[in-house]
C-alpha cells in the first residue's frame, strides 16, 4: 500500500511515532526495555521512515526502549540524523517533563518515538496504534492534533 508522505513540518509541528509492533510484552524474557521489533515491526519501521522522509526532519528524539529506537531506525539512515534517546519518552515517564521536551524540539522539525500510554493523556483521549504517526502543533503548554497517520498494512515477506 502506498500513501501519501508527511510533508515539510512548519515550525512549532512535530511528529509523534508510536513505536512499532514489538510482539508480545508478556511472552518476552528478558528486561522490556530491551525487547525488539519483529517482523511486522520492522516492515512498520521502514513505512514509518517512507512516510517521514519529505517532512525535513532534523531532529530524532526517542524513548529509550529498543523497540522505539528500532521504530526511529530507518529513518535515522535515510536521513544521517542521530537518535537522541531522551528519558523523558520513556514509559511511565513524567507527562510534565515530556511537555517541556516537547517545547524544546518544536522550534525545528522533529520526529519523537514513544509509548502508547503517552497518548490519551497528551492529547485528549485520542490514541495511536502502533507504527502510527501524529503530527501535531506544539502551543504554549498545549498539544493540538493536527493529523493521524495509521500505520500501513505492511503485508508479510514471505
Amino acid at each position: 500500500m502506498v500513501r501519501d508522505g508527511v510533508g515539510p513540518l512548519p515550525p512549532g509541528q512535530v511528529v509523534l511515532v508510536r513505536h512499532a509492533r514489538a510482539g508480545d510484552r508478556d511472552a518476552w524474557p528478558g528486561d522490556d526495555r530491551a525487547r525488539p521489533l519483529d517482523d511486522r515491526g520492522r516492515r512498520q519501521a521502514r513505512a514509518i521512515a517512507d512516510l517521514l522522509a519529505g517532512a525535513g526532519v532534523t531532529r530524532l528524539v526517542s524513548s529509550p526502549a529498543l523497540r522505539c529506537v528500532e521504530t526511529l531506525a530507518p529513518l535515522s539512515a535515510a536521513l544521517a540524523v542521530d537518535i537522541e534517546q531522551r528519558d523523558e519518552l520513556a514509559e511511565d515517564a513524567p507527562r510534565e517533563a515530556l511537555r517541556r521536551l516537547l517545547e524544546e524540539v518544536a522550534h525545528r522539525p522533529a520526529a519523537l518515538c514513544l509509548h502508547g500510554d503517552v497518548f490519551p493523556d497528551l492529547l485528549d483521549g485520542r490514541t495511536s496504534k502502533k507504527g502510527g504517526a501524529w503530527v501535531v502543533r506544539v502551543a504554549g503548554d498545549g498539544v493540538e492534533p493536527v493529523a493521524y497517520h495509521p500505520p500501513v498494512k505492511a503485508p508479510s515477506s514471505g
